[in-house]
């Protein structure tokens, strides 16, 4: 049975037939690749070094902290609008979407 959205059923059927030909060309790909098993892996030998400017970049949060600071201080005057029906609304076509 294929599923008409993602097509999952067709594709798996196309797989299983490509499947042996791609296992014999990893096979042999992984065999020209392998490492020698009598020298064994040094503990902590492989290091990353990042520059300045991504240090600088991953340390920033992902997200505006100051837009979030100034709706926590609205939200706790009362002054940002919150609809509730909206917000219950935008939850049952949610839910809908989830259960099909």
């Amino acid at each position: 049975m294929t599923d008409p959205i993602s097509q999952y059923g067709k594709l798996a059927k196309l797989d299983s037939t490509a499947r042996p030909a791609t296992d014999k060309a990893d096979k042999k790909a992984k065999a020209a690749t392998s490492l020698p098993t009598s020298a064994p892996a040094a503990a902590g030998a492989d290091e990353a070094h990042l520059s300045e400017a991504v240090r600088k970049v991953m340390a920033e949060p992902a997200f505006d902290q100051a837009k979030v600071d100034s709706i926590k201080q609205a939200l706790r005057n009362g002054q940002y609008p919150l609809d509730s029906r909206r917000i219950a609304e935008n939850f049952v076509a949610i839910e809908k979407m989830i259960k099909g």
